[in-house]
Parts: C-alpha cells; sequence; structure tokens
C-alpha cells in the first residue's frame, strides 16, 4: 500500500491545493483502499472457487486416491476468508490514512522529486550483519542430530538480524566501495548504475528483507516436506525388500500356513503377476551359557533371499556363524558375544562377522549358521518366512488389499502379513496431505516474496522514466538503457532471492545432518526449480519494464 501512495502523492498534493481538506484526504483514502480491499477479496474468492477442481485433481494425484474428489461450496472457510480479508484491509485502511497525517503540502506536490541526501550506512552493523549471517550458518552446518533442534530458534534469530542489516546496511557499504574504485565507477554505463543503486537499495531495504525471509521460509518449508517424504519413501523400500512378505509364527496350524500361502499364489496368479518364492526357516533355542534364547537361520535360506533383496550373502566355513541385526536404529538389539552355544549340545560356532540388513523382517538379532548345523538343533519356536518377489512391486496393490481382506489385520493371529504397495499407498496418503498443504502455503509465500518486488518496482516507473528520458537527450542508447535496466533489475530480483536460496541451502543442509539422510537431490530440485520461476518471471517482467520506460 505503501508503493501505491508514493505514486498518488503529486494527485493529492494537487486535492489539497484546490482545497481539500486533510480529515477528506484521509477519508477519501481510506474508502478507496476498503473498496480496493473489498474487490480484491471477492474477486480472490471467486478465483479460488472456479479453480477449485484444479486444486482437487492435484490433490488427488499428490494423495494417491482412488476417488474422486468431488467439488463442493465451502460455505465456512469462504465465510471466514471473507471476514478475515475485510478485517485485514480495514487496518491496512486506518494505517494508510494516519500516514497521509503528517505530510506537508510542499511534500505532496513534489512527490519523490525532492532531493535526498546520499545514502549512509554504519561499518559496526555492516559487520554485525556479516557476524550474525556467519555465526548463524556455522552453527547451523556444525550441530547434528537433536541438537538441530535446540539451535534452530537462536540460528534463526542470528540470521533474520543478519539479513536485515545486510540490506539495510552492509549493502549500500558494498555500493560505496565500488564507487570509490575509479576504474571501475567511471567504466562505460557503471557510474548511472551505481549511483541509483546505493538509493534503491536503501529504499527497498525493508522490501528485501520481507522478500528474502519469505522465500527462506517456503524453500526450507518445502525441501523439508520433499526431502522427509523421501526419506520415508527410502525407509519403507530398504525395511520391505519384497512385495509380499508372509510370516508364520509359532503356534500357527500348518493347514492354515498352507492355506494362506497359497492363497497368495493363487491371487498373484490371477492378477497375472510374475513372482518368485522364496522360504526361510527360523528357530528359536536355548543359548548354553546364560539360558537366554538366541535366534537362528540356516545359510542356504538366509542367502536365496539376501540375493533376492540385494544384499551380501554369507560365506560359512565350518564352525562359523554371521550375526545379523536388525538395521532400523529405534529397534536395534546388537549382540556382541564372540561365540554361539546352545544348551544340550556341544557345538559351538564362532562368530565372524556382523552385518545390517532388512532381509528377514527379525527385529533382534539373529544368527545365520551352516545348514547342517541347522538341522541338528531342537528349536522351542519354530517360524517360517515367505517372501514374494515382484520385479513391479506397484502392481500387486489390488493383490494386496484383497489378501488384507482374506487374513485380517496384522497381528490377529499366529501369523504376519504384509505388503510393500500397501505400506507405501498408506503412506502416501497420510503424508500426502501435510505435503500438499505445505507446498501450497511455500507458494503462496513466494509469490508473496514476487509480489513485493513487481510492486516496489512499478512504483519507481515514473521516476525512471523521466531520468532516462533526461539521459537520453545526452547520448545515451536503447542499447545502454537496457543493459543499466537490466542490472539494475537483476539486482532487484535476485539479491533477496539469492539470499533466500543460501538461507535455504544451509537450512536443509542442517536438517539432513538431523536425520543423518541426504537431501542433496531434493534441495537441489526445490531450490532450482524455485530459481528458474524466478528467473521466467524476470525475464517477462523485465520485457514489460523496458517497453513502458520508452513509452511516454
Amino acid at each position: 500500500m505503501n508503493a501505491f501512495l508514493k505514486t498518488r502523492k503529486k494527485e493529492f498534493g494537487t486535492l489539497v491545493l484546490l482545497g481539500m481538506t486533510n480529515m477528506q484526504l484521509r477519508r477519501m483514502v481510506f474508502l478507496e483502499n476498503g473498496l480496493l480491499g473489498l474487490l480484491a477479496t471477492i474477486t480472490g474468492i471467486g478465483l479460488g472457487t472456479a479453480f477449485a477442481k484444479v486444486i482437487l485433481l492435484a490433490a488427488e494425484n499428490v494423495l494417491s486416491l482412488e476417488q474422486t474428489l468431488t467439488f463442493y461450496w465451502p460455505w465456512q472457510a469462504v465465510m471466514l476468508t471473507f471476514a478475515a480479508f475485510v478485517l485485514l484491509f480495514a487496518g491496512i485502511s486506518f494505517f494508510t490514512a494516519a500516514v497521509l497525517r503528517g505530510d506537508k503540502l510542499i511534500d505532496l506536490l513534489k512527490g519523490s522529486v525532492m532531493p535526498r541526501p546520499e545514502p549512509k550506512a554504519s561499518i559496526w552493523l555492516s559487520l554485525l550483519a556479516a557476524l550474525c549471517i556467519g555465526t548463524g550458518y556455522a552453527v547451523a552446518l556444525k550441530v547434528e542430530g537433536v541438537a538441530v533442534a535446540a539451535a534452530f530458534i537462536p540460528v534463526s534469530v542470528l540470521v533474520i538480524i543478519g539479513t536485515y542489516f545486510l540490506f539495510t546496511q552492509l549493502s549500500v557499504r558494498l555500493i560505496h566501495f565500488g564507487k570509490k574504485r575509479k576504474a571501475f565507477f567511471w567504466r562505460k554505463t557503471n557510474m548511472l548504475f551505481l549511483s541509483d543503486m546505493a538509493y534503491r537499495m536503501k529504499d527497498n531495504a525493508r522490501m528485501f528483507f520481507l522478500t528474502a525471509i519469505l522465500s527462506t521460509v517456503a524453500f526450507s518449508a518445502i525441501g523439508a516436506l520433499v526431502g522427509f517424504k523421501t526419506m520415508m519413501n527410502d525407509s519403507i523400500l530398504k525395511e520391505n525388500p519384497f512385495a509380499l512378505e508372509y510370516i508364520s509364527q509359532a503356534g500357527n496350524p500348518e493347514e492354515t500356513e498352507r492355506a494362506h500361502v497359497e492363497a497368495i499364489e493363487e491371487t498373484l496368479r490371477s492378477e497375472q503377476i510374475a513372482y518368485t518364492l522364496y522360504k526361510a526357516e527360523m528357530k528359536t533355542v536355548a543359548g548354553a551359557e546364560d539360558g537366554q534364547t538366541v535366534v537362528t537361520v540356516k545359510q542356504s535360506d538366509y542367502n536365496q533371499a539376501a540375493e533376492a533383496a540385494g544384499e551380501s550373502p554369507v560365506h560359512l566355513q565350518d564352525g562359523q556363524a554371521v550375526a545379523i541385526y536388525y538395521s532400523n536404529p529405534f529397534i536395534n538389539r546388537m549382540d556382541r558375544q564372540e561365540q554361539l552355544s546352545f544348551a544340550e549340545q556341544d557345538t559351538v560356532l564362532q562368530v565372524t562377522d556382523r552385518m545390517q540388513t532388512y532381509v528377514l523382517p527379525i527385529f533382534s538379532t539373529f544368527y545365520v549358521i551352516p545348514d547342517s548345523v541347522f538341522a541338528s538343533l531342537q528349536g522351542e519356536k519354530l517360524e517360517r518366512f515367505y517372501a514374494f518377489d515382484v520385479a513391479d512391486w506397484g502392481s500387486t496393490l489390488h493383490a494386496g488389499e484383497q489378501l488384507r481382506e482374506k487374513f485380517g489385520k496384522r497381528g490377529s493371529g499366529p501369523y504376519d502379513y504384509k505388503s510393500l504397495a500397501i505400506a507405501m499407498h498408506e503412506m502416501n496418503q497420510s503424508y500426502g496431505v501435510i505435503l500438499f498443504v505445505g507446498l501450497f502455503i511455500g507458494v503462496v509465500f513466494f509469490v508473496a516474496a514476487g509480489s513485493f518486488l513487481y510492486f516496489r518496482l512499478y512504483a519507481d516507473l515514473e521516476d525512471d522514466k523521466h531520468k532516462f528520458s533526461a539521459i537520453r537527450r545526452l547520448g545515451l542508447s536503447d542499447e545502454e538503457q537496457a543493459k543499466v535496466v537490466t542490472r539494475q533489475l537483476l539486482l532487484l530480483f535476485f539479491v533477496p532471492v539469492g539470499t533466500a536460496l543460501i538461507h535455504g541451502a544451509v537450512a536443509l543442509t542442517a536438517f539432513q545432518r538431523m536425520f543423518s539422510f541426504s537431501l542433496v537431490m531434493e534441495s537441489a530440485l526445490v531450490l532450482g526449480s524455485f530459481l528458474l520461476i524466478q528467473l521466467i518471471y524476470f525475464l517477462l517482467i523485465r520485457a514489460r519494464y523496458i517497453h513502458q520506460l520508452r513509452t511516454e
């Protein structure tokens, strides 16, 4: 609104000169702003309703919904939005009317033509900006694990303070430094570019600051959400290497086990899904030393399943065993004993290696032992694991749902059944809501940041027209004018966005260190997408702005 009023100061001065009182001027501005806000709110709600179906279609894809989201009229949301924005614009209108009260007639008539002193910048505040940002970055990149969450607020405060002084002080200081380098300052159009840029940076400092912070929030939020979704997907894929798994626990009737396995095979055949079946037997036996039980798997069964899951097989000699522990750090209980002995048996196995895998769904340490030793053990509990390996696991969703209806919920009997496609589908649906809302809010923040740049740019359009019109009479060519304007617009568009990209990259790196998970690809995708959008936006605005500058 401040940028909007700046372009009308001469108009207000003329009205005051013709006899309009300050009260009448404030009332007119208040009514204009109120009417503008009302029309904007109604138009926005109307456009939002018109494009609601597009948003619903996007939500269907993000949430992987099979059902269609039908259009409906959300009257409660409409009324809440309308009331909130009416109150917002009313507050802005009151504030705007109060701002005009202090302007004198001569100030209104001259508008922005009045001479202004050269912008000054404090060396100490400039150093403070560099110190705050540098310290914030150093802490964010140094901490790991849960310390990232603890450092979030102090780092954010430091970076916000540093960003504010970066635009209000340090940027002006750097421009002054460039002007003092005579060889650079007097080269071609650099004098014209730098002389005006100090004023632009000082005038636009708050706008740059808000744009940078809003863009940082958008980049960080969207990058973190996309990265977290990728992390969850990878976790599910790692912990479920097979499309379908069936675990027959102790006490499960043999005929039930056989019927369930045959049902899985029949369902896959009916869906025309090619599969490979792998089996593994697990025995729980008592140890010789402390009487605690240990879980054992024979080498041949484990190696078949491991090779199908893309894991390394084990190679045992006589008298050897390998300890396998589940890779999930939250439930990992690795046994570090060097020897493995069994009650009522003379066999002693040396534990030669320890490996982390997800091959078998055993959430504690188990041991791969030679087939001959496994056959001689008298297990207290015998479990059998059936893995159905399918090349395209996503095609098993319908089959998995049919089998889940047939077998019941997990844990409802002495058996367990898992479907990778169902687990991924449920995760996408549950997490998709958060991702969709986060993406939507992030885009809104990014558009808001872009609108700041747009309105601020066009607030200076008339002044730029007069300035370049005068300079063209002194010999400035259209090509040179385009270069000067392009360099100024590059700074206006990409200094705050570039700052936000760096802030966002540091924030996503800290997020990555908290979860010990690489987000390089996701971060590059999100930040690169925003940079591309900003570049397209810049090219469109540049072409339009240069055209309007040349239009008298």
